[in-house]
C-alpha cells in the first residue's frame, strides 16, 4: 500500500509531484471509496456521498503531506488530524489500518458489537485518531490547542483540521479562527471539504456562508482554493505549505468538492448523506469507481 514508511519534510521535495506520485494518491484515492462501500455494507447503514466528497483529500494527507511513521499512532512528533465532519470516519479508518496503527482485520468488525470502530472517531478507542468528533464545531478549538501545547513542549508538528461546509455555521469555529490568527499559529492548517451540502440540504440555503475566502482572510488567515478531487493541486499545495517555515499566518485551504463524487447517482441526489445500497447499486457503484462494465466489478478483498 506505500505506507510502509515515514513521511518527513524532506521525503516532499520538489514540490511538484511525479506522475507515480499522483497515480498512487488516486489509487489511494478510489481505495478510500471501495472500503467505505465494503465498510457500510457491514454496518448496513452510513455516510457515503460525505466521504466520497473528501476521498482526495485522505489520500493526499496520509500519503503525501503529514508526517508519520508507520505503526507508531502515538509518535510524538508526528503530524495531527482532526476531523469536524467526524461521520466521514469510514472513510478514514482503512488508511489507519494501512499505517499499521491498528490490525486491518478489525475493519471486518466495522460498528459491531465490541469492535471500537464506530460510525464517528473514538480517540480513546482507535489508535490514529487524534480526537473524537461529530459534534460539529469543536475540532478547530481541539486544534489550535494541539498547536498551543507542542510550542509549549517545544515541538512543531502541523496541524491539519478538516471541517465541513456547513460547520462554517458554527460560532465556535469563528471564535477558534479568531484565536488561532491572534496566536500566530502558522502550522495549523484548516481544510474546508466545500461540497455544497449538509444533512437538511444545499448549505447556502440553509444558511449562507459566502464570501467564505473572504471571511477567512479578514480573520487573519491565509487562505488557498483548490480543486478538492485534483490530487496533483492537493499534493502540491500541501507541499508548499510543509515547506514554508516562515509562515506567522494559520492557512485555510477551501476545497471545491462534489458530495458523492465518483458514483454518478450520489453525486446527482442529495439524499445520499445516510443510507444503504443494495446489493445490484452496490455493484453498480463499484463498477464506476472501478470504471468498469456494470456487472463486473469486485470489491478489493475479492480479489487478494
Amino acid at each position: 500500500m506505500g505506507a510502509g514508511r515515514t513521511l518527513t519534510p524532506e521525503f516532499l521535495a520538489p514540490e511538484t509531484p511525479t506522475p507515480e506520485t499522483i497515480a498512487h494518491l488516486e489509487e489511494r484515492a478510489r481505495h478510500v471509496r471501495l472500503e467505505t462501500i465494503r465498510l457500510i455494507a457491514i454496518a448496513k447503514v452510513g455516510h457515503y456521498s460525505s466521504t466520497f466528497s473528501c476521498a482526495e483529500l485522505f489520500a493526499t494527507l496520509y500519503y503525501d503531506a503529514m508526517r508519520l511513521r508507520h505503526g507508531e499512532p502515538r509518535w510524538p512528533d508526528r503530524d495531527r488530524f482532526l476531523m469536524g465532519k467526524g461521520h466521514a470516519a469510514v472513510g478514514l479508518y482503512p488508511l489507519l489500518a494501512d499505517w499499521g496503527f491498528f490490525p486491518k482485520e478489525l475493519l471486518d468488525g466495522y460498528t459491531r458489537l465490541g469492535n471500537p470502530l464506530g460510525d464517528h472517531p473514538d480517540m480513546t478507542k482507535v489508535p490514529g485518531v487524534d480526537f473524537s468528533s461529530g459534534s460539529i464545531g469543536h475540532a478547530l478549538s481541539a486544534g489550535l490547542g494541539m498547536v498551543m501545547g507542542g510550542r509549549m513542549m517545544g515541538r512543531r508538528f502541523d496541524v491539519y483540521v478538516m471541517l465541513g461546509d456547513g460547520e462554517m455555521q458554527e460560532g465556535q469555529v469563528w471564535e477558534a479562527a479568531m484565536a488561532a490568527a491572534h496566536q500566530k499559529a502558522g502550522n495549523l492548517i484548516a481544510i474546508v471539504d466545500r461540497n455544497g451540502y449538509q444533512l437538511d440540504g444545499q448549505v447556502d440555503e440553509v444558511m449562507g456562508i459566502e464570501p467564505l475566502a473572504d471571511k477567512w482572510r479578514a480573520f487573519g488567515w491565509e487562505v488557498h482554493e483548490v480543486d478538492g478531487h485534483d490530487v496533483a493541486a492537493l499534493a502540491t499545495l500541501f507541499r508548499r505549505l510543509k515547506q514554508d517555515k516562515t509562515r506567522r499566518k494559520p492557512a485555510c485551504v477551501i476545497a471545491r468538492t462534489l458530495k458523492g463524487k465518483g458514483v454518478g447517482y450520489m453525486e446527482r441526489e442529495a439524499g445520499w448523506h445516510l443510507g444503504y445500497l443494495a446489493p445490484e447499486d452496490e455493484a453498480a457503484a463499484i463498477a464506476e469507481i472501478m470504471g468498469q462494465p456494470a456487472g463486473s466489478a469486485i470489491l478489493q478483498g475479492d480479489a487478494q
